[in-house]
């Protein structure tokens, strides 16, 4: 079996392969690859988690002890469309699953969105998680900024701006990242959801840690708390919604500190234009009013925000895969169940998908394991119609990388490399420190 990606999706799958009980059952043998592009595995724990989420980073224990197994191997440094074709896989594999998740943000559609000064989220987090395809450096512009989002990434992205580039020290980040850090001015940081108060998508505890940063204070406009009966609705259906309701309006009625800098939350301000002739130099919003029904309508108000930078935090998308049908819109791999479909919507056999490629960057990574789980059984199920793989041999795979000449990197490379990081951040009394280029790490990994 084949897995492309190493992320939390890809790994989750190869987990629940080798506890399947009808596999068991049969006597079938179980071996997974699972390849990824970059020389380390962990995808988005490693590079989409914030540095300061030291919590949701432990989620690499659990994932660890998934590529430990004896029936799985990793084998990083690989990337799929350029070293590797499907028919490649099919060659070696049974049957292929694609997790390559998503990795691109989704556009903004509105006047100015592509001014200097208009940034992704997704860049920007690949870029403070020391990402080996980020630029060194990213210069934070202004001393007002504007997040555009209400989910956790848009929270993530507005903590970091507005927290002192110190006390990030203590995490896994590098010294360009804390160099840019530190350079910024920022005092303001403006975060825009469209809707209300109670359908915001951010977690409690995320909504929590903006109020934890020193020389930070959290502001938020009593005249946003606009709750129609949708939203009543809401907070009585939901203890996330209930949890948050309540924080924000003890936020609001609160007396200001006095901080040095402050983390700005307005709901009901849709974006209608970015400002500026050769850069950002402000934003401009409509008030929108609850519908009733959880949707909102413009009221024509408009406000003008200065500010020098957007974020834009309104989801990722995927990017296509070779030799596989695509969804633009989406940004996800046509599926049924895991099930990838060709141009007339059948079955293609022994291609399956899973993770946010599957069904588009929603709910949180541990939400990939009932994913996977559904792709897996479906997977399963079709065991007996699959085609046996022509050259199944575990070294058989690996010929052919080292007759392709790509320097790929293994589980025993990995764990050579987590051990020098950690070897870096112990001088500093840290953890690890990652080693950004992608270069260095595969030297390291295959102890050139």
């Amino acid at each position: 079996m084949g897995i492309v990606g190493a992320g939390p999706a890809g790994i989750y799958a190869a987990d629940i392969l080798t506890k399947d009980d009808t596999l068991a059952a049969s006597g079938v043998p179980v071996s997974i690859d699972v390849l990824d592009r970059l020389p380390s595995p962990y995808g988005l724990v490693r590079y989409g988690v914030a540095p300061d989420h030291p919590r949701i980073k432990q989620i690499q224990q659990a994932l660890h002890k998934v590529l430990d197994k004896p029936q799985v191997r990793f084998i990083g440094n690989v990337e799929y469309g350029r070293d590797l074709k499907l028919e490649d896989l099919r060659r070696h594999y049974d049957a292929v699953v694609f997790a390559t998740g998503s990795d691109r943000d989704r556009p903004l559609d509105i006047p100015g969105a592509d001014l200097p000064g208009c940034h992704g989220a997704a860049d920007f987090v690949a870029w403070y998680d020391s990402h080996p395809d980020t630029p060194d450096d990213w210069r934070v512009e202004g001393a007002s900024v504007a997040v555009i989002g209400a989910g956790n990434v848009a929270v993530d992205v507005a903590r970091i701006l507005a927290k002192d580039a110190d006390d990030l020290l203590e995490t896994d980040i590098t010294d360009n990242v804390h160099r840019g850090l530190g350079a910024k001015r920022v005092t303001d940081v403006h975060v825009f959801a469209r809707r209300g108060i109670a359908q915001a998508k951010f977690t409690p505890m995320e909504l929590r840690e903006l109020d934890k940063q020193p020389g930070v204070e959290v502001v938020v406009d009593p005249e946003d708390f606009e709750l129609c009966e949708a939203s009543l609705a809401a907070i009585e259906e939901s203890n996330q919604v209930k949890t948050n309701v309540k924080i924000l309006q003890n936020w609001a009625i609160r007396d200001l500190r006095g901080e040095p800098r402050r983390l700005h939350l307005h709901f009901l301000h849709r974006p209608v234009e970015i400002l500026g002739t050769d850069r950002v130099t402000g934003l401009r919003t409509e008030r929108m009013e609850l519908t009733g029904d959880g949707g909102v309508r413009g009221t024509g108000e408009l406000v003008d925000h200065e500010v020098q930078a957007v974020y834009r935090a309104i989801g990722y998308l995927g990017s296509p895969v070779a030799d596989l049908p695509f969804d633009e819109e989406r940004g996800v791999i046509p599926n049924d169940g895991g099930r990838v479909l060709d141009l007339d919507d059948q079955p293609i056999p022994g291609v399956y998908a899973t993770g946010w490629i599957k069904r588009g960057p929603v709910g949180l990574i541990g939400h990939t394991k009932g994913d996977a789980l559904e792709t897996v059984t479906n997977l399963v199920s079709d065991r007996d119609s699959l085609t046996p793989a022509p050259e199944p041999e575990p070294e058989s795979f690996l010929r052919l990388l080292g007759e392709r000449g790509v320097p790929f990197t293994t589980w025993e490379g990995w764990q050579r490399l987590e051990s020098h990081e950690e070897a870096l951040g112990e001088p500093h009394g840290r953890k690890r420190i990652k080693v950004r280029s992608r270069e260095d790490m595969t030297r390291i990994a295959r102890a050139e």
